[in-house]
């Protein structure tokens, strides 16, 4: 058996876990994934969109304009006039300027309303303008 001797110079280590490292990679991912998460626009209403057999998925649709049966018009969770809706348009392509429009038209508004729509987006400078519609 061996004699272990302290003396004044010999300190106990304390064993404790710095977890200082770690809350730093949990704090490094979570901003990685909020900066890279792709967020979900909604116009704010539901919509009965029309059927259509040659629908495509379209990728990058930035403006999302809502017409509901009763025919109002809604952006952003907004209720907006007819008279609002190029400026609006315009706005919003002043800031994202690759981004298109979509249109989700009700299958019982006017089509009236949605010529009235498409016009004031293509009169804001947006000509990449599309109608919603389920597959």
């Amino acid at each position: 058996m061996k004699n272990i001797i302290f003396d004044e110079n010999t300190q106990e280590q304390d064993t404790l876990i710095d977890l200082t490292p770690m809350l730093d990679v949990v704090f490094i991912m979570l901003i990685f994934f909020i900066v890279t998460a792709t967020f979900v626009r909604e116009t704010g209403i539901d919509v009965d969109r029309p059927e259509a057999s040659t629908a495509e998925l379209k990728e990058n649709s930035n403006l999302l304009i809502g017409i509901t049966a009763t025919n109002e018009i809604w952006i952003d969770n907004r209720r907006i006039d007819i008279r609002s809706v190029r400026a609006n348009v315009a706005r919003f392509h002043a800031e994202h300027p690759n981004s298109a429009v979509v249109i989700q038209s009700d299958k019982n508004a006017k089509v009236d309303t949605l010529a009235k729509v498409t016009d004031a987006a293509r009169a804001a400078g947006v000509y990449d303008v599309s109608l919603a519609t389920s597959i």
